[in-house]
């Protein structure tokens, strides 16, 4: 279902992988690592040093696999890595915080987001969606 609703724009394939992020790698990875690129079937991944990028290197089949279970056919088949500084927005700062009020997404984020049959995965891609949707709306 996921592959239907996005596999035409990626944006949306992007944001379904960011939101996947940390249920993929983990919270403690997850802290230390942000999603920022996806090129054709590579997943680009920042992390902060050359020791969680071992770490994220040895469990890229695990990462490749987890992905797959969830993105389908929008799933990457290699990652990447570069080391810098993080700069994912953190949870506390997320959906909510800003000083405008949050319209809610629209009814095709509203839709894609009911298909996602697991609740922390569909929260997380709400949140993403719409903070997407904001920096657009922004820029």
């Amino acid at each position: 279902m996921a592959g239907r609703l996005f596999t035409r724009v990626p944006s949306a394939q992007l944001a379904l992988l960011r939101a996947a992020w940390s249920r993929v790698v983990g919270g403690e990875i997850a802290r230390r690592s942000e999603v920022i690129s996806l090129d054709r079937r590579t997943l680009t991944v920042r992390v902060t040093d050359a020791g969680w990028q071992r770490v994220l290197h040895r469990m890229q089949r695990q990462i490749l696999s987890r992905l797959s279970a969830i993105a389908g056919e929008m799933a990457p088949t290699r990652v990447g890595f570069t080391v810098g500084e993080i700069t994912t927005v953190p949870e506390s700062h997320s959906v909510g915080s800003a000083a405008s009020p949050d319209p809610g997404p629209p009814p095709e984020v509203e839709a894609a987001a009911r298909a996602i049959q697991d609740a922390a995965l569909r929260e997380r891609f709400l949140r993403s969606a719409a903070l997407y949707l904001q920096r657009k709306h922004h820029a």
